[in-house]
């Protein structure tokens, strides 16, 4: 006999599919922010290694560094609240 979360909210396979698609396109967003950040990271070290002559440069790299860090910052927040809310959803009630 199914027990009542099944009988309130039956699983259907599109349903199922869809929640897999959004666990997925969450990963690869923050896979995104991971990579931009890394470029801009990038880009700030390589400035302020190279260009490190200059007061501009030194204010720019750091700048990037720090945009850097707060990219990646943003990112994982965005994914565990998302991961949260999804997990949420594919809980039965009453856990």
């Amino acid at each position: 006999m199914p027990d009542s979360s099944t009988k309130r909210y039956p699983r259907i396979l599109r349903d199922e599919l869809a929640l897999d698609r959004t666990v997925l396109a969450n990963e690869r967003t923050a896979l995104a922010y991971a990579r931009t950040a890394i470029a801009i990271l990038a880009a700030g070290a390589t400035i302020l290694k190279f260009l490190a002559a200059s007061n501009a440069a030194m204010i720019l790299g750091s700048l990037l560094v720090v945009l850097g860090i707060s990219v990646s910052a943003l990112g994982v927040v965005r994914y565990r609240v998302l991961s949260r809310r999804l997990r949420h959803i594919t809980e039965p009630p009453g856990r």
